[in-house]
């Protein structure tokens, strides 16, 4: 299999130069290519200079994540795609595990590796982890994390298993699949678009698989501080997208009224405890939410009916009222 590691950078030349040196040392099967988002500080010549055998893709505006991968993916021809964070350091032999998945399973459509923190690399990193799943009402988590509860790799996850959603930090994903169901959804702009997509890919047919036999270490927040206001309104925003999307039709309303509700008492949690950038970024979210709300239906996917999307109903109570904090007290 032919395969292309694709990093996205936005004026990220110290990401760049501190990370891209292991991608290249330990990536050799690989073409490795890095997408600019239009960029403003001097990425581009750092990387000609620097490292002339990198392949630079040149987006002529900064489309955020999604339409940055989608602007760059168009023209890539090879089968294996790797979306990689450039902050993210890699391992000897990471590659292998990846491909040997793909190499036995067919149906399979995107794998992602363990994702442990750089910055403390015995521990899980909030971003993926272990491979995600959502509950009923589109909360995310993690094997290796919930919420803010990060667990300490101990090997308890060093298998192989189907997952619902595969982080966008280290996303790898068949070329084909990734074109077949249209590519990330650019309305998302940041955040929370991967899951989005994988929902698409399950909605087909296809399974993703977490493999601990492969390991990244990755800082998480380079980009965007999970603190920022920002994140806290891509992230609820896009939650209410996804949901829209990709509920079945019967269950969409109910369960995106119910989301809202939980998502009034983030607010005034956040309120109370005198955050108000988070709390308007949450009223923000909800305003944009009803003004694109129609525009989502439209990007529904009928064959969502069809499929099982969860196994925990609400990941809030499970954790926050019976202390569930580990992936495996849920199970």
């Amino acid at each position: 299999m032919k395969i292309a590691i694709v990093i996205l950078n936005w004026n990220g030349k110290a990401l760049l130069a501190q990370f891209l040196p292991s991608v290249i040392q330990f990536s050799s099967k690989a073409n490795i290519y890095v997408a600019d988002n239009a960029s403003t500080d001097d990425s581009i010549d750092f990387l000609r200079n620097a490292y002339p055998e990198v392949k630079i893709i040149q987006n002529k505006e900064n489309g955020g994540y999604a339409k940055g991968y989608n602007d760059a993916l168009k023209d890539i021809s090879e089968e294996i795609l790797i979306l990689l964070n450039s902050d993210i350091e890699v391992s000897k032999d990471w590659l292998n595990p990846i491909l040997d998945i793909f190499h036995k399973e067919s149906k399979t459509a995107a794998v992602q590796p363990k994702i442990l923190d750089f910055k403390n690399k015995s521990y899980f990193e909030y971003a993926g982890a272990a491979g995600g799943f959502i509950d009923k009402y589109g909360f995310p988590y993690c094997r290796g994390r919930i919420f803010e509860t990060i667990e300490e790799d101990k090997g308890q996850y060093n298998d192989e298993v189907d997952i619902f959603w595969a982080s966008g930090a280290c996303l790898a994903i068949k070329n084909a699949v990734f074109k077949e169901v249209g590519g990330f959804d650019e309305d998302f702009f940041a955040h929370q678009e991967e899951i989005d997509l994988c929902w698409r890919i399950k909605n087909l047919g296809y399974s993703i698989k977490y493999t601990g036999k492969s390991c990244v270490y990755h800082v998480g927040g380079a980009t965007l501080d999970k603190m920022n206001p920002k994140k806290t309104f891509y992230n609820f925003r896009n939650s209410l997208f996804m949901l829209v999307k990709n509920l079945p039709k019967e269950k969409m309303r109910k369960i995106v009224l119910q989301r809202m509700v939980l998502d009034g008492i983030a607010g005034l949690k956040f309120l109370f405890q005198g955050d108000l950038r988070h709390f308007l970024a949450v009223l923000k979210a909800h305003s944009d939410f009803y003004v694109n709300f129609s525009k989502m239906t439209k990007k529904r996917i009928e064959k969502s009916s069809k499929f099982t999307y969860f196994d925990v109903k609400s990941i809030v109570f499970e954790y926050f009222a019976l202390k569930k904090t580990t992936y495996k007290k849920l199970i």
